[in-house]
């Protein structure tokens, strides 16, 4: 592929992304605080998301999910944290649509059957 097609190449139209902002350098142990603050810019971006214990699933188009992981590390930079590391895991795929949910539907409806 030529360098000038590669330039022009857009981003997957959905992805599914797993994400953990971890702050550094924060008066205490606990995070809940950032946490909580990232959560409500999620609730405000419109996108699918879940929170779970160790992190957030996303879900959407792709330049909407990387921007609000994106706009997360910035509102906590905002908010004082000086370092922010994350770990984000991200699926995309193209044969058909599936939601997180579907994806954990379909584990259970496998473990169903050992029932």
């Amino acid at each position: 592929m030529a360098d000038s097609q590669l330039s022009n190449l857009s981003t997957p139209p959905a992805c599914i992304a797993d994400f953990c902002l971890i702050p550094l350098g924060t008066p205490t142990a606990s995070v809940s605080k950032e946490v909580s603050q990232v959560q409500r810019l999620l609730k405000k971006s419109g996108l699918v998301y879940h929170m779970h214990s160790a992190g957030t699933t996303v879900e959407g188009p792709w330049d909407d999910v990387m921007r609000v992981i994106g706009q997360a590390h910035t509102l906590l930079h905002e908010n004082g944290v000086v370092r922010i590391q994350s770990d984000i895991r991200v699926g995309s795929r193209t044969d058909k649509k599936q939601t997180a949910e579907d994806k954990v539907a379909a584990v259970n409806a496998i473990l169903d059957k050992d029932e």
